[in-house]
Order: C-alpha cells, then sequence, then structure tokens
C-alpha cells in the first residue's frame, strides 16, 4: 500500500480557487508595435486575467492549525457540503529515513499498523469496515499516511483508533511474518512492470548518495531479514504526535472537536530524550541521507545535490529483460520542494507533455515514434526530480528516440516558449488543482503533503501566487539550468521477446488436495466489542434529486446543481459498447470511441485539443463491455464549451485517415504492453473460459482483427451506433438549471435518429461442470494474478441487493471480509484479494481476484475455494450480514460526497432503467435484506467446484494460447 508522494499531476498542494470564464485574450488582435513591447503588455495583459478568474478564498483561507502541548499539530478545516468527514495522520517519516539494508522498513511498519494494538487485538480494518470508513494508507519519500472517511457522527471513534495505534500498535513476530509475506507479494506485483525496474535502475544511479534513489517500498532482500527488534525500534522513534499531523475536513464544528482532540491524542507522550532517539534512528536512517554526508558527496563531485557524475552519465543505463514493448527513461535532478525555481518547472512541464499540442506529444507521438510520452515533476523536502517516459512505437529505435527527444528540449532552450503556452499551461495547471480538490479527502491530503513536506500547510498560496508570474522567460531559464545533458540520467529498457506459453483446461489438483485449516476466524462479536462507541443520533441526509428532462430525439439528461466548487462534473453513457464489435475486427468500438476528438467538419484535432486545454478542461471517451463512457470536468464558467465539443464530435467526427492510422499504431503497441501484464493476461483468458465463443463477450481485440478495421468500418459504426436515444447525459455542478437545459437543447436538439437502434440478445451461457484450470505462462514476471468464477446475475436480478451484502462478507474488503481476513491477513499469501459480483444490462459476472507469489498461488486459491465451501454450506452469521449492511450504507453515503462517485451514479441509475430515487432508496434496499435472503443467495449464487480458475504468471501449465 504505498503510493509516490503525488497525489496528482503534482506532489505540490496548491489552492481551491474559482475561475471565472473569460474571453481569451490571445485571440483577440493587437496592433503591430515593436515585438519587445507587445510582448511585455502581453504578458501583463494576461496575468491580470488569470488574477481576475481567482477568487479571494483559498485552500487555506478557513484551516485552523492547532498545537497540542505533547507537539502534535492539527490541521482543520470546516466544509458543510455534505454530513462527511476525513480524519488523517501524517508522520514525517519516509523512505527518506532508510539506508540499503533496511530498505522499506518505513513500509513494512505501515503494513503492521493495520495488525491491532495492546488495547484492541484485533485487524483494524475490520474496525474500520465496520464503521463504514473509507480508509487506506500508503508510504512516501518523506511521510507516511494513514486516512479514512466516514459519515460525521463517526469522527470520534476513527480519532480514537488513530490514537490507538499511534501508541499501542502491537508489532510481534507472528505477524511480521505473516505480514512480511504480503509486502514480498506487493513488492513482485511492481517486479512485473518494466516501467517500475527500468525507473529503479535509473533512480539509484541518479541518487547514488541519497535515499531517494531506494525503492519506497523497498526490496525483497531487505524486506525478508526484517527482524521484530528493528520495526519496533522504527515505531517508537518515528511514531509519536510530535513527529506527526492530524488533519480533518469535512463538516464538523472547530471548537467540539479541538476538545475532542485534545481528550483522545492530549494524553499521548512526547518522545523524551530527543537527542537519544536522534542517536536511536540512526540504526534505520542512513547517515549518508544526512545534511552533511549530501553536502560532502555534492562537493566531492563539484555538481549539485543528487547529479552523477557526467562520465557516468553519459551512456544510458540498459535492461535487456523479458517484456514486450521499449522504453525510454530520462531524469533531471530538481532543487527541494521549498526552491523558487519549482513553479516554473511545473509550467514548463505542461508546456512538454500536457496534451495534443504539447512539445514533446509533437515531436514523439505525432511522428510515430512513440505510442506515449508522459512525465511529471516531483519536489520533495530535500531533493526533486523531472522524469520523463517514453514507450517507443512498435521497431522504433530508443536511440533515435533520445536524439529527438534531446532535439526537441534543446530547440526549446534556444527559441523560447510562446506566451500563448505558457498562459494555456498556467491555466491548465490551475484548473486541475480546482477539480482535484472537489472532494474531503482530496482537500485533506493537500494540507498534510504540505504541512509534512514543506513545513507549511500554507505553502499552496505562495506557489500559485508564483505560478501566476511564470513568464516565457523563466521557463527557458529553468529548461537551462536544470535539464542539460550533464545533468540527466539515460535508461533504456529492451525487451527480450518471449512467446507467452499456452494454457490447460484440466483441474489443478493441488486446490482440491491442499491441507487447510482455517484457524480460528474473528467473530463479529470480537468486532463489536473493540469497537469505539458511535453516536447513533445521525441527522438526516437532504435528500436533493437530479431533474430529469428528454428531447424530442431520445437523448436523455439528468441535472443536479451543486455549487460547493466552483466545477461542473459530466458523466455520459452511449449503447455503442465493445459488444457491437464484428468477431473479425475486435477493437472497432474502441476506435471509434478513441478517435471522435480527432476531428470534426470544423474544427481539427488540435483546434479541439487546443480549445480545451485554454480552459484545463478535458473531456474523454472510454469503451466498456455494453457501452461508452464520456467524462468530462471543467471549471463552471466553461460548461458551455464542454457541451458545445462535446455535440460537436458526436454528431459531426470526420476520423481523418491520418489521426486513425496513428491510433492503430498505438493500439498495436498498448496490445502487445498489455500482453505482457499477467493481470490483463488473466482477465481475457477468464472470460473467454467462461462466456464461449460468438458471445458478445468473448471477442477480445488481436493484432490480426485491428489491422483488420478500415476507415469506412470507423465511419459505419459511428453512424449505427451513436445515437441520442441511446445516449444519456449526467452533470453535477455549479450551474443553473434553466440555462444548461437551454445549452443542451440548442447543442443536441438537431441530432438526428432514424429507425431503431441496433440491440442484441445475450444466449444463456451455462455454468462449468467441474473446476477448469488455466495457466498462462509469461516469462519474467514475479508476482501471479488470478481470477476465478463464473457467470452471475444482472442489475435487474430480485437478488441484487443481497449479493451485495453476501459480497461484502466474502470478499468486499481486502482486510475485514472472509476472503481478506483469512487469506490476506492470517495466513499473508496475498497482498489484494477482492470478489466482485459484476451486474450488467445483460450479464453478469461474478469474479475473485488475488495477486499472490507464485509460491504461494495454489494454497491461497486453495484456501479460497474452502471459504466460498464454508459460506455456500453453512451460510453466514446475521450479526455478519448486520455489519456489512452498516458498511455498505455507510459508504454509499461517503461516495456521494464526491462529486465524480455522485455523477455517475446518477448516469448509471437511469441507464439501468432505475428511478431518479434510487438515488436515495438504495440504501433503504440495503437495509431492508434479511439474514434469510443472504443464505439463500449464498447457496444459489456461490459454486466451489464449479468455477474457472486462471493464473497468469511465472508458473507452467500450458498447452492454448490466447484467443
Amino acid at each position: 500500500m504505498y503510493g509516490l508522494s503525488r497525489f496528482y499531476k503534482y506532489s505540490l498542494p496548491l489552492l481551491i480557487l474559482s475561475l471565472w470564464l473569460v474571453a481569451v485574450f490571445l485571440l483577440s488582435d493587437q496592433p503591430a508595435k515593436s515585438q519587445h513591447t507587445a510582448i511585455s503588455n502581453k504578458e501583463k495583459s494576461q496575468s491580470t486575467l488569470l488574477a481576475k478568474r481567482i477568487m479571494p478564498s483559498t485552500l487555506t483561507e478557513n484551516v485552523h492549525k492547532t498545537v497540542l502541548e505533547n507537539g502534535l499539530t492539527v490541521l482543520t478545516k470546516e466544509v458543510h457540503t455534505a454530513p462527511v468527514v476525513t480524519v488523517q495522520v501524517w508522520y514525517k517519516v519516509g523512505s527518506r529515513n532508510e539506508e540499503p539494508g533496511v530498505n522499506g522498513i518505513a513500509h513494512q511498519l505501515e503494513h503492521l499498523m493495520f495488525k491491532g494494538t495492546k488495547n484492541r487485538p484485533i485487524q483494524f480494518g475490520r474496525l474500520f469496515s465496520a464503521l463504514g470508513s473509507d480508509s487506506n494508507a500508503f508510504t512516501s519519500y518523506d511521510q507516511t499516511a494513514y486516512y479514512g472517511t466516514v459519515e460525521r457522527n463517526k469522527l470520534k471513534p476513527l480519532l480514537v483508533l488513530e490514537a490507538d495505534r499511534m501508541q499501542n500498535s502491537q508489532i510481534e513476530p507472528e505477524q511480521l511474518a505473516s505480514e512480511k509475506r504480503v509486502v514480498i507479494s506487493e513488492l513482485q506485483g511492481y517486479e512485473n512492470s518494466p516501467e517500475y525496474r527500468l525507473n529503479r535502475a535509473v533512480m539509484q544511479a541518479v541518487f547514488p548518495n541519497h535515499a531517494y534513489g531506494l525503492p519506497v517500498g523497498g526490496t525483497k532482500a531487505d524486506v525478508e531479514k526484517f527482524e521484530v527488534g528493528q520495526v519496533q525500534k522504527y515505531y517508537r522513534n518515528f511514531y509519536s504526535p510530535d513527529n506527526a499531523v492530524l488533519v480533518i475536513v469535512g463538516d464538523f464544528q472547530t471548537a467540539n472537536t479541538l476538545e475532542t482532540i485534545k481528550e483522545v491524542f492530549g494524553k499521548l507522550p512526547r518522545r523524551q530524550e530527543v537527542e537519544g532517539r536522534r542517536q536511536d534512528s540512526e540504526a534505520v536512517a542512513s547517515p549518508r541521507a544526512s545534511a552533511e554526508g549530501r553536502r560532502q558527496g555534492a562537493e566531492g563531485r563539484g555538481q549539485e545535490v543528487g547529479v552523477i557524475s557526467s562520465s557516468s552519465s553519459s551512456s544510458p543505463i540498459v535492461l535487456r529483460e523479458p517484456g514486450a514493448g521499449r522504453l525510454l527513461q530520462v531524469v533531471y535532478p530538481l532543487p527541494d520542494a521549498n526552491q523558487p525555481d519549482v513553479p516554473a518547472l511545473d509550467v514548463m512541464d505542461y508546456i512538454f507533455t500536457e496534451g495534443r499540442n504539447s512539445r514533446l506529444y509533437q515531436a514523439l507521438v505525432e511522428s510515430g515514434l512513440a505510442s506515449e510520452v508522459t512525465a511529471s515533476v516531483t519536489s520533495l523536502r530535500e531533493s526533486g526530480w523531472y522524469e520523463v517516459l517514453v514507450t517507443a512505437g512498435s521497431k522504433k529505435d530508443l536511440k533515435k528516440i533520445d536524439s529527438v527527444l534531446s532535439r526537441a528540449i534543446a530547440n526549446v532552450a534556444e527559441k523560447g516558449v510562446t506566451t500563448e503556452e505558457v498562459e494555456r499551461a498556467k491555466t491548465q495547471l490551475t484548473a486541475d488543482v480546482i477539480l482535484s480538490n472537489r472532494d474531503i479527502t482530496s482537500q485533506a491530503m493537500r494540507l498534510g503533503n504540505d504541512e509534512t513536506t514543506v513545513g507549511d500547510y500554507r505553502y499552496t498560496d505562495r506557489y500559485l501566487a508564483a505560478v501566476r508570474l511564470v513568464k516565457p522567460t523563466d521557463v527557458v531559464a529553468v529548461i537551462n539550468k536544470y535539464l542539460t545533458k550533464k545533468a540527466r540520467r539515460v535508461g533504456f529498457f529492451e525487451p527480450t521477446q518471449k512467446q507467452i506459453a499456452g494454457v490447460g483446461d484440466k483441474p489443478d489438483s493441488t486446490q482440491t488436495t491442499e491441507n487447510f485449516s482455517p484457524g480460528v476466524p474473528v467473530l463479529p462479536s470480537e468486532v463489536v466489542k473493540y469497537l469505539p462507541p458511535v453516536d447513533l443520533a445521525t441527522d438526516a441526509i437532504a435528500q436533493v434529486l437530479p431533474q430529469k428532462f428528454k428531447l424530442t430525439n431520445g437523448l436523455r439528461i439528468l441535472l443536479l446543481p451543486d455549487n460547493s466548487t466552483p466545477t461542473v462534473t459530466l458523466s455520459g453513457y452511449i449503447q455503442a459498447g465493445t459488444e457491437f464489435d464484428p468477431d473479425d475486427r475486435a477493437g472497432l468500438a474502441a476506435f471509434v470511441a478513441d478517435n471522435l476528438l480527432n476531428g470534426t467538419k470544423s474544427k481539427d484535432v488540435l483546434t479541439i485539443a487546443k480549445i480545451l486545454a485554454e480552459r484545463g478542461a478535458s473531456l474523454n471517451f472510454e469503451v466498456h463491455r455494453e457501452g461508452v463512457h464520456i467524462e468530462g470536468d471543467s471549471l463552471a464558467g466553461d460548461l458551455p464549451i464542454i457541451l458545445e465539443i462535446l455535440a460537436d464530435v458526436v454528431k459531426n467526427s470526420t476520423f481523418p485517415a491520418q489521426e486513425l492510422e496513428l491510433h492503430r499504431q498505438q493500439t498495436l503497441t498498448d496490445l502487445q504492453l498489455e500482453l505482457d501484464e499477467p493481470a490483463e493476461v488473466a482477465r481475457r483468458i477468464f472470460v473467454q473460459s467462461i462466456y464461449p465463443k460468438k458471445h458478445p463477450l468473448h471477442t477480445f481485440p488481436t493484432e490480426e482483427s485491428l489491422q483488420q478495421i478500415q476507415r469506412q468500418d470507423v465511419i459505419d459504426f459511428k453512424a449505427k451506433h451513436y445515437r441520442p436515444d441511446t445516449t444519456v447525459l449526467a452533470l453535477v455542478g455549479d450551474f443553473d438549471l434553466d440555462k444548461v437545459r437551454s445549452l443542451i437543447k440548442n447543442e443536441f436538439g438537431n441530432w438526428e435518429v432514424s429507425g431503431q437502434a441496433p440491440t442484441l440478445k445475450y444466449p444463456p451461457v451455462s455454468m462449468p461442470e467441474k473446476i477448469v484450470s488455466v495457466n498462462p505462462v509469461l516469462p519474467g514476471k514475479a508476482q501471479a494474478v488470478t481470477y476465478m468464477g463464473y457467470t452471475g446475475i444482472k442489475r435487474y436480478d430480485p437478488r441484487f441487493h443481497a449479493a451485495l451484502v453476501l459480497n461484502q462478507i466474502l470478499g468486499g474488503d481486502t482486510l475485514s471480509s472472509r476472503l481478506g481476513a483469512e487469506v490476506r491477513d492470517r495466513q499473508g499469501l496475498s497482498y489484494g484479494i477482492y470478489s466482485y459480483f459484476q451486474a450488467g444490462k445483460s450479464a453478469g459476472t461474478f469474479l475473485i481476484e488475488m495477486q499472490t507469489s507464485p509460491a504461494d498461488t495454489s494454497q491461497a486459491i486453495a484456501s479460497t475455494r474452502q471459504i466460498l465451501q464454508q459460506i455456500h454450506q453453512q451460510g453466514v452469521t446475521a450479526l455478519e450480514v448486520e455489519t456489512a449492511k452498516r458498511t455498505l450504507i455507510s459508504n454509499y453515503n461517503v461516495s456521494l460526497a464526491n462529486p465524480e462517485e455522485l455523477t455517475d451514479r446518477i448516469l448509471m441509475n437511469e441507464v439501468y432503467g432505475l428511478d431518479k430515487v434510487e438515488l436515495h432508496t438504495f440504501t433503504d434496499k440495503l437495509q431492508k435484506v434479511t439474514f434469510e435472503q443472504v443464505n439463500q443467495a449464498a447457496r444459489e449464487l456461490l459454486h466451489p467446484d464449479q468455477i474457472v480458475v486462471v493464473t497468469a504468471g511465472p508458473s507452467v501449465l500450458a498447452e492454448k494460447s490466447i484467443r
């Protein structure tokens, strides 16, 4: 559960601001004065315009900072838009405090913090689940954070649990042994990725004398050697109130909450003997990570911190390992987050890689050299870096790509950037901040990251103010200063091509003969015993329903005004999914969806991209089995632009031949990469093993089918399937109902429809008669991925809500469910294990997904089947049912506080033909599920002896290839 310190495109927490719609200054005509005067006036005017789009309120305006007597820093921010609250504890320790030999100890401790305390010797995931908390944790370079979002009446219980594990976590040999297996499984999952392996090699070369060069999650060799005493010492050294930041954002009253915090956390002692603590920490904190060590290293090389010598960086690091695609990675050391060059570096990054008009996209992707180019600026407490990752096009030479990349950067350094590019990048950056801070969890993340990384939660104020002042000359200056050939380190990943071995259709005998003894399960009564008291007197949630209307052409629209943030979220659906793919042209539906934005009768692809980029807005189409999902985000004032572009592309897309061919090559490269991923290979074969040929769900794109797709196929598919009467749009945000209704009528009212919409009849699919074992082998992979399951229920099945409750008990949570508690937590066999009832309009699938070490796979599968057998035969308990219902209801209420999840829920209710009141009656239906209904669903829906089991990874059993 570790994550790099990048919650959004940038690790720098910014402001939540309001932007108003203004005319784009660059589109206006200007008198031809001297070049210098014109540019200066333009920069000044545009900076003024950008500033006018920003309202005085900021992310930190109503944030209160309190420091308790024991040193705990508390940040509180009231947000009363929904009856939910998020609680986060950030510790100022991460992989930065490690050295080779104990690399990964911060990550290991993060896992152990869920194993229980002296006061509550129970898996904390079960307690969080019982509270209905959306909880998790991550380890990064500079910090380790734990977070949970709950209904507001559960604020105090969450505080009690976090205070308990701050001081009383139990770290025992048995717990460490099982969780080490889990961590190793997690690391093996990262090792499956060539990108991860390449990044690890390059970062170690960039930072040879600093812990930033170590992988955050650690290495298998180090994790295997961890001893209880080491982890306990690390816990004592770094987990204390004076080394932590508590962040609370949401629907609460500050004064009362501060009193509760003092009551709960105030009694925790700060660590005594600070000097002694510093000496103790040397056992796990690298002396090379000290300021003096870094300074001596830099002086010895005569370069900036973290930069390796020019002689060692002149040739690329080359990894020749099993894989599918060529990768180029370039890393440039940068200054720490507090340095004044950081805002200009972020603007530079947007100019280089954000969108179709960006410099590196044009140089590498549009030219056909690469299928993808991404980049990111990382700014941390002690240093930073700029990382560029290029996925090469098929059979393209990495040296040539590197040469073109270098020339593109040098060209910008020599000729500069335009004012238009800079202003567009600044607008995109600012809009991204606003759009990524619409929910309270994200807002708290910003504050916590600010306070622990740079020591000031108000950092975003001065940061964004500095962004607004960035000029073209500033961008050129930071390129010349940091993006030099001498400073960079380059890595090549050259795959050794190996074919996937086939699969076998016979059952694996180890799955039925494994000697599995589940031990003593944690009873639901134990969870109740250790759960802090919950105030059951909750206020009624305001049940505001979306407004629905329908155009004469059949287009359905649902609108829900919400002025809590100056943004709009759009979610849409068109019945044009991959279920309509012809057998010989699998991938056609995706071709259409992916190319809609590539040109219309009035706008070419770059014009469309520019219009969206200048406003920091996004519009995307993603194809699924049963439909195409539309996702759009914009600032409130830019909604007319989003609707205009959406209407234009669904009505008037032209699919230029050149863009289609470029997309084909990118898709072929993506397919090669997908078929090198165990999860994707397992998913494909799992689905194909359940659904027979000629079934709409059986077909997947292949190289042959993608090559068969012609432009006329794309045009015909779009004309046939993109229809207003099979389209639904849902919007939530800051808008006026009447104005938006009028806008939609004007833009979509002339979208013509003729005839009846195409339909499909899904043939019935029988259950497998026995256990079917299928094991594709992928060379060079460290972790195995397993899918288990069979056909399931549709969304309209009367057992749907009972199945949700059953699934929550079975595998709805990787820590608190039956599967999670046994396979993941007690036995330590899997990093993650989940179960799902995927219930669609026309078909349903029940599946269990897990990631395991190859050595543990058979045991994990056997344990999973035994648990299925237990629940199928013996059922679940009444207390489990009530706990699961409370969890599902709480999670649902929390999810509605997130605009994206709310919009998607409104959309899919309409797609499934449910009444709009389903938005609020869904929880009533869950509450009415009975103990008997859940056990009946267990008898009818769980079939441990009629199941397809697909494991993709390094183990061997094979005779059949992917179809």
